[in-house]
């Protein structure tokens, strides 16, 4: 099995029609981190998520994952150098079941080819109990077994958020990309996200970096926190400090602190 490796982000920006959506930015996220990325509206966030699993060409800048060069590769094999993600706005199926959902995201595991698939000889049966048993450990991880056989579609909002996430534990990342985990969630929901991520953390051993707007949820569970605003570093450090750092209060409140 994969093990996490160090997140290296240096001198990273983008330009969209001559703006700077992110400018001159660099951080490192350790093994086993649970790293924090805030922000005002239109801070450059996602843009970050976006350039890290390659849906964006940056202008500047180099991404490593270990020993992989990010920026050498094409968008679906950045699963493979162990990568995985969630969005802001949810990407399932909807007329398929949580089950086929999540065996989705075992696709990058799939190796049987297309005659042996279609005749379904033993290798392949084998395979398939061994993908379906992974989906089982993440689906009672999640707490999310009566769900298994619904339609995405007949789901709350709350229940799709925790599936998402599901099927990107599928993939069986060593690092994992949220886009603000918490976002439409009630309390309830936002507390109940804050024990999965600690479990995906300890248990899974996943190095976790999320986007997110709620500070309460960031002061919970984040070890660091990158502050930017503009596209531009602000601060990276413990909860604490970067609540309490009058330039990150002045994006936010627009007062100095």
């Amino acid at each position: 099995m994969s093990v996490p490796q160090t997140l290296c982000v240096r001198n990273l920006s983008i330009e969209f029609g001559g703006v700077h959506a992110v400018e001159d930015v660099s951080f490192d996220v350790e093994p086993g981190e649970v790293f924090a990325i805030i922000g005002p509206n239109g801070a450059g966030k996602s843009t970050i998520f976006n350039l890290i699993s390659r849906l964006y060409e940056p202008t500047a800048g180099t991404i490593h994952y270990g020993e992989h060069d990010l920026l050498e590769m094409p968008a679906h094999r950045v699963v493979h150098a162990g990568i995985g993600r969630t969005f802001q706005n949810i990407e399932l199926f909807e007329n398929a079941t949580v089950l086929q959902n999540l065996l989705v995201g075992r696709h990058c595991h799939m190796r049987a080819n297309a005659f042996s698939n279609f005749l379904f000889l033993p290798g392949v049966r084998k395979r398939e109990k061994q993908h379906r048993k992974k989906v089982e450990d993440i689906i009672d991880l999640m707490e999310i077994a009566q769900y298994r056989d619904e339609r995405i579609a007949d789901l709350s909002y709350g229940a799709r958020k925790n599936v998402e996430l599901a099927r990107a534990l599928c993939a069986e990342p060593t690092l994992l990309l949220l886009d603000e985990p918490a976002s439409g969630l009630n309390n309830e929901e936002t507390d109940d996200v804050s024990f999965w991520l600690e479990d995906i953390k300890h248990d899974l051993g996943v190095t976790l970096v999320m986007v997110e707007h709620d500070m309460n949820l960031v002061g919970q569970v984040a070890d660091r926190v990158m502050a930017i605003n503009d596209g531009r570093l602000i601060t990276i450090g413990t909860p604490d400090e970067v609540r309490n750092n009058a330039e990150v209060q002045h994006a936010y409140l627009g007062v100095t602190a």
